[in-house]
């Protein structure tokens, strides 16, 4: 009988071991790519440096301010992921998103539309002050998509998916921005991430 409950502990023991070690390896990669180095101004007009970002996990994306399509339902989700990681206790996190019409959106464009998001702007950078073709090779090399103007508008074709880069600079999943986004993955994504010694 003695033996009998030991093996049962032990079995159980081992079985609580297992799934807390699957616990740990959920989060897969899709995406390692090193984030070059950067330095820019956000919407406060302060300088935002890929080494201010050194340490800490982020969600990055593309948008712009006169955008007529998807930039709008993009903020709206990632501020709805604000709010989930918040509900979740995340705090050690940031948002970046990069505008891809970086000669119409000025601090102050930038601003102006993110205020009109129920957001905790001091985790969000919005940046701007580089040139278009600058943004166009770094949404290429470092998010590997696009970020064409269009030739007959003042529309910019750019990638729509959310990117999460953790401590070390490092792009290491992307995930649908716009529609179908994967909340409950990114948050639980994000919260792996934060944890990691």
């Amino acid at each position: 009988m003695r033996y009998l409950r030991s093996f049962l502990a032990a079995a159980a023991l081992s079985t609580v071991l297992l799934i807390a070690g699957c616990g740990k390896s959920d989060f897969e990669s899709n995406m390692d790519v090193k984030i070059q180095d950067f330095e820019h101004v956000n919407q406060n007009n302060e300088k935002v440096s890929l080494d201010d970002l050194k340490g800490k996990v982020w969600l990055a994306d593309l948008i712009f301010t006169s955008c007529t399509t998807v930039c709008q339902p993009m903020t709206k989700n990632m501020a709805d992921l604000q709010k989930m990681l918040k509900k979740e206790g995340v705090e050690d996190y940031r948002i970046v998103s990069f505008s891809v019409d970086p000669e119409v959106d000025t601090p102050e464009k930038l601003k102006e539309y993110i205020s009109n998001f129920e957001v905790d702007e001091k985790k969000w950078d919005l940046l701007t002050g580089y040139e278009q073709d600058y943004i166009r090779e770094f949404a290429e090399k470092n998010l590997q998509t696009l970020a064409i103007p269009d030739p007959n508008s003042n529309q910019v074709t750019h990638g729509t998916s959310f990117y999460l880069i953790n401590k070390e600079g490092k792009a290491v999943k992307n995930y649908s921005g716009a529609e179908d986004v994967p909340f409950e993955e990114i948050v639980q994504d994000v919260k792996t991430l934060v944890e990691e010694k």
